[in-house]
């Protein structure tokens, strides 16, 4: 079996696009290293939580990006996807991916130490650093304030959104059915997202930030980027994308 190299992936009809946004590589920051045990994980998100901005939002976005992970079981294989669209526009900008083997256990509340290495690598062949990246997983609605979302937007020292489909802590009631309507998200005395509905009468999803980011822009830049399904826009696309890279990748395989 052969794995798909790693690539950049640029729509033709986004290719003109290009030339009307800044050309800056999103490029890692050296926090800690990957080879770690669970225990020793716990310790390095206690440390960089300290290191999280719950300020210094974006006041003009031009470009949003969205990341996923599609997970292959059988090869023990992650797709990481990324996609970046224009803004207000939603239109496809560029995107890009990476296949990494899986090298991390499956831990609730240690996700990032599993997926990031996959989605640093599909970052780098990004031309185009959005100017905010909302993640399909948690921001800062996260036992130790420090969810995939932060995570990443450490590392890459760009603005993030936790975008996540499922709860993970916290207490909030119920939104009303209303498509655009949202109740916080409280942890421990403390506001760390939002429960935001995104089409009416389909389930809410938990908006948290993640760096660089406040809960309300983070609830408005989703509000704003959702165009009629539960997911935003951005996030959507990723997902939708590393969906069918995994899938493609399975066909291929057989």
């Amino acid at each position: 079996m052969r794995t798909p190299p790693t690539m950049l992936m640029l729509e033709n009809s986004a290719a003109g696009a290009l030339a009307d946004f800044d050309s800056v590589l999103m490029r890692a920051r050296r926090l800690h290293k990957w080879n770690l045990s669970p225990e020793e994980a716990t310790a390095v998100q206690l440390r960089l939580a300290r290191r999280v901005l719950l300020k210094a939002a974006p006041r003009i976005v031009r470009t949003v990006g969205g990341a996923d992970v599609s997970y292959d079981k059988e090869q023990n294989l992650l797709f990481a996807g990324l996609v970046v669209l224009a803004s207000p526009s939603l239109k496809l900008v560029e995107r890009a991916y990476a296949v990494r083997r899986c090298r991390f256990p499956y831990i609730p509340g240690l996700l990032s130490f599993r997926e990031c290495p996959a989605l640093l690598a599909a970052a780098a062949r990004i031309g185009t650093a959005p100017d905010v990246l909302i993640v399909d997983s948690q921001g800062i609605a996260h036992p130790r304030r420090f969810g995939l979302a932060s995570h990443l937007g450490l590392l890459l020292d760009c603005s993030t959104v936790g975008c996540a489909k499922s709860w993970l802590v916290g207490e909030y009631e119920e939104p009303p059915p209303a498509e655009g309507s949202w109740s916080p998200l409280w942890h421990d005395g403390r506001q760390v997202g939002a429960v935001v509905r995104t089409r009416e009468r389909v389930k809410p999803v938990f908006v948290s930030p993640g760096h660089r980011m406040t809960v309300r822009h983070a609830v408005r830049l989703v509000l704003e980027t959702s165009r009629g399904y539960r997911l935003p826009e951005p996030v959507r696309q990723a997902h939708l994308f590393v969906g069918r890279l995994r899938r493609e990748h399975q066909q291929g395989a057989r």
